[in-house]
């Protein structure tokens, strides 16, 4: 019989989220938890993409926590191993491995309405929680566009964030679908050694000079001697990218002057005028995700590299055939075609208070308060949730926020006394939305004229947050009651026995 745990809360996900949850509830004095983990170590989107030349496009002080510096970060921009290694360090030094569960992946959760807790069925056992916090990411889901004839491709396919290290591209045909953030680092990675290198491209992306450099030996043992120097330096990052947000949310037009410096990097790299003008994009730079890079132009300059400029259309036994028409034998397909960040998976395993999934809830788009709670899905809550995705800064800014408003959210069931759940009023998410969207409207995420992975299938603007990192903090310090019904269960009823209808108390 597979084993049953209860636990006070039940943590989803092990990459920074996760970890960032697990490390608060310490800190919290909140020990009754566990971290379910589908793979078998820690690390999320940072153990999966281990995929030649993968690396972050945030400054290393500022794409690490603040209450975890490391001072040791060897660039400016750190690789993925280094990022994982800092992961695993964080997971020893705040005791999270006790409370790891890995291997256990979530299959099902479901809302007691009766005992008010979490039913969790997993790959590995069972679980019930008084409450979720579900940190499995938007960028946990890999996607694979749905081509004609891709299943009788006879050589071998895999996505970037699946990489298959057995597979040797050495001398390859190697076909690249997509242009995004991890195409950008891949090509210059793999051009060197592969026979042919084509790269399907629906959208050129807007490439800006990666300001990248080995931090010296002297900086370190400064920031290990000085912790305020890391400090400041940190401060320093976030400040610069706050100043920012403005031109991405408010003005636009001001972007210009990047535009220009942009292209300027594609004319500095690229003397092929028939090539730069594939690369050129026509939208408005942010539109989609600024990407750093210096070597992704003259990688695609080599002439083992050929830019296709359309999307794959079809698939024909090894010729792949472009949206324009276009034929290429390769030996191998690589899939840079990102995730389900508007449609996760997840959402699909989570059955709320009416017995409907999350999927459901969130069929004509995703909603919830302060990216945080979902109507209909008490004592639920999710880190980097709708509206929390940045086009400029780090994301660990977004995710410690979230960490107060969790933080806070146990501090008022604790207050609440006995077995009480909180679930979100529809009427305060909807609020919260239309302001969100509102805003929206003014971004160059809306106004650029791209069609981007930030938008869901009608159009919405469901990932991103439509203003500061500071402005988020503020917003998410602390729990407002008159958002939320607290719901509570009869005195006398079990959690293991006969379960009587359960009933509601309105907050004051």
């Amino acid at each position: 019989m597979a084993k049953h745990e209860h636990v006070r809360v039940a943590v989803i996900g092990s990459g920074f989220g996760g970890l960032g949850a697990a490390v608060r509830l310490r800190r919290e004095g909140i020990t009754d938890f566990v971290v379910l983990e589908r793979a078998d170590s820690v690390g999320g989107t940072w153990r999966d993409n281990s995929y030649p030349g993968c690396a972050c496009d945030v400054p290393s002080h500022l794409y690490s926590f603040s209450f975890a510096p490391n001072p040791d970060w060897p660039r400016t921009f750190s690789g993925q191993r280094h990022i994982r290694a800092y992961l695993e360090h964080v997971t020893d030094t705040f005791g999270i491995r006790p409370h790891l569960r890995l291997n256990h992946e979530v299959l099902r959760m479901e809302w007691d309405a009766d005992a008010l807790r979490w039913e969790i069925e997993t790959s590995s056992g069972s679980f019930s929680a008084e409450v979720v916090v579900s940190a499995t990411g938007p960028l946990s889901d890999p996607r694979i566009p749905d081509v004609p004839g891709l299943d009788g491709f006879p050589g071998k396919v895999f996505h970037s964030a699946r990489w298959d290290h057995d597979y040797d591209l050495t001398g390859k045909r190697v076909a690249m679908i997509g242009t995004g953030a991890s195409a950008i680092q891949i090509v210059p990675a793999i051009q060197p050694r592969v026979r042919s290198l084509t790269l399907f491209q629906r959208t050129p992306p807007w490439v800006m000079p990666r300001m990248d450099r080995n931090i010296t030996g002297a900086e370190r043992r400064l920031h290990r001697a000085l912790p305020f120097t890391a400090t400041l330096r940190r401060g320093l990052l976030w400040g610069i990218r706050e100043l920012q947000v403005g031109a991405f949310t408010k003005h636009p037009g001001e972007l210009g002057l990047v535009e220009k410096l942009a292209k300027a990097n594609i004319a500095r790299a690229v003397k092929d005028p028939a090539l730069r003008a594939k690369l050129t994009p026509s939208y408005r730079i942010g539109c989609k995700r600024i990407l750093l890079s210096n070597t992704y132009y003259p990688a695609v300059a080599q002439p083992n590299v050929d830019v296709v400029a359309s999307g794959l259309h079809e698939v024909r036994g090894s010729t792949l055939v472009g949206a324009d028409g276009s034929e290429t034998e390769v030996d191998a397909i690589v899939f840079g075609t990102g995730f389900h960040v508007t449609d996760m998976p997840i959402a699909e395993r989570v059955f709320g208070a009416d017995g409907h999934s999350l999927a459901d809830a969130w069929k004509d788009g995703m909603e919830s308060l302060r990216g945080a709670t979902a109507a209909g899905f008490p004592n639920w809550m999710t880190i980097i949730g709708p509206n929390t995705g940045l086009g400029n800064s780090s994301m660990i800014l977004m995710i410690e926020s979230q960490l107060n408003y969790l933080a806070d959210y146990l501090r008022q069931l604790n207050v609440l006394g006995g077995r009480a759940a909180l679930a979100v009023r529809p009427s305060a998410v909807h609020a919260w939305n239309r302001k969100v969207q509102t805003r929206m409207e003014r971004t160059v995420w809306k106004s650029g004229g791209c069609d981007s992975w930030y938008l869901d299938a009608n159009g919405r603007n469901t990932t991103l947050w439509p203003g500061t990192t500071g402005e988020f903090r503020r917003e998410t310090r602390q729990v407002d009651l008159s958002e939320y019904e607290v719901l509570r269960a009869p005195r006398t009823a079990s959690t293991t026995t006969s379960r009587p209808p359960r009933t509601k108390e309105t907050a004051q």
